[in-house]
């Protein structure tokens, strides 16, 4: 798509990354970079490239998956063999241009390869490097697979998600994945700052397994605070109660009573007063404590009405409540259309593409789909163009990327 004419420009505009990741931590990552207008290259090995490309258990038009472009707007793709020493001069020229590259290799694998930091720092000292993995760089796990699913399950998350008695469970969505492209975003953007001022790039060390125990603030809490170790809850919470999923006439909705003002507001809408002076249930602690039996008390009350009457009830006074909705209702929904949580862009192959839209809104910056997310190596020529690269060196790089 064509570039967007604004009144006020991107505030990354004239960044250059080089996006030499791939699945999902890295190019998250990336991809918000690209729409707060870097000029993200995405470095892809052919023939294949980004293994996303061909995920997914169902097929499009072309061979690339809905969750590739869901991770891939607003770059640019080129197709180099990093193993091989023409790739990597090529690699080198762009680090000469770039401001900051993202990898998430296996650590060790870069300096392998020859495009670890500590070389491209001697290529161009204002580098920002950062390096996504699933333990970091260093300590005894550094080497282990660094996949979603691993960290949530060595970092404790696991152990705490799912029915009490249930199962090991992992969250529905990726926490380790998208929470490691969140703070790896942060560090970089603290990074570019800092460059600003001194000049100096830096390293930037970021993993799923810490990004994990970063999330988990109330569990780590009450296990230091009380020595025991934390299990799983439901759809329960540690800070407060009532505060989960409780049961209706007709279903399962979640309500908030998570404070005493709200915990006697709800004992009147309920009719039941003097569950407010019950003993178990006068302070957050003894309701915490006293959790299934005041949720045992409460379900009986919510059965005689159906979710959605319980829902207009509870907000009407005031109390958090809200419907446990599908991806289908959820992405049907008002708030879904008046935030454009859900956009369209065309792309080359399928055509007009729904799209997930900017989690973020800046009021002074208007972002959008620059760039659909790129074929293989779609932009070879563009960017050897760029580079002056020419006669034999682009005819053995095109015999490469074939």
């Amino acid at each position: 798509m064509a570039e967007d004419s604004q009144a006020t420009p991107l505030p990354l505009n004239g960044v250059r990354v080089l996006d030499v990741s791939q699945i999902m931590a890295g190019p998250f990552c990336s991809m918000l970079l690209g729409d707060m207008g870097a000029d993200v290259i995405k470095i892809e090995a052919p023939p294949e490239g980004d293994q996303t490309r061909r995920a997914m258990a169902f097929k499009l038009k072309g061979s690339d998956s809905l969750g590739f472009f869901n991770l891939n707007r607003n770059k640019r793709s080129v197709a180099l063999d990093l193993k091989q020493p023409a790739a990597r001069e090529v690699f080198y020229r762009l680090a000469r241009t770039a401001d900051i590259v993202v990898e998430n290799f296996r650590p060790g694998v870069t300096k392998r390869l020859g495009i670890d930091y500590a070389t491209l720092r001697e290529l161009n000292p204002g580098i920002i490097y950062a390096s996504i993995s699933g333990f970091g760089q260093t300590g005894p796990w550094s080497q282990r697979p660094g996949f979603d699913l691993i960290a949530q399950a060595m970092s404790g998350v696991m152990s705490i998600t799912g029915q009490p008695g249930g199962p090991p469970t992992k969250s529905g969505v990726p926490v380790s994945d998208i929470g490691c492209a969140l703070f790896a975003l942060y560090g970089v953007l603290s990074a570019l700052i800092l460059r600003g001022k001194t000049g100096r790039g830096q390293y930037v060390d970021a993993s799923l397994f810490e990004a994990a125990i970063a999330f988990s603030i109330w569990d780590i809490s009450e296990f230091w605070g009380t020595g025991q170790v934390p299990g799983p809850l439901g759809t329960a919470n540690r800070f407060s109660a009532p505060y989960q999923a409780v049961k209706a006439k007709d279903g399962y909705f979640v309500l908030g009573a998570n404070s005493n003002r709200l915990w006697q507001t709800l004992c009147s809408v309920l009719g039941r007063p003097e569950l407010g002076k019950d003993a178990r249930f006068t302070t957050i602690a003894n309701r915490l404590r006293n959790r299934l039996a005041l949720v045992g008390e409460l379900e009986i009350l919510l059965a005689e009405r159906p979710v959605a009457e319980w829902v207009d009830i509870l907000l009407a006074a005031g109390i958090p409540a809200g419907p446990i909705l599908d991806y289908a209702q959820a992405l049907s929904s008002e708030q879904v259309a008046a935030r454009q949580a859900v956009m369209e862009f065309d792309h080359p192959v399928e055509g007009r593409v729904k799209s997930i839209g900017f989690p973020v809104k800046l009021s002074e910056t208007a972002q959008s789909v620059r760039r659909p997310p790129p074929l293989l190596g779609e932009h070879n020529e563009e960017i050897f163009d760029e580079l002056g690269i020419s006669g034999e060196l682009r005819a053995v790089l095109n015999g490469q990327a074939q």
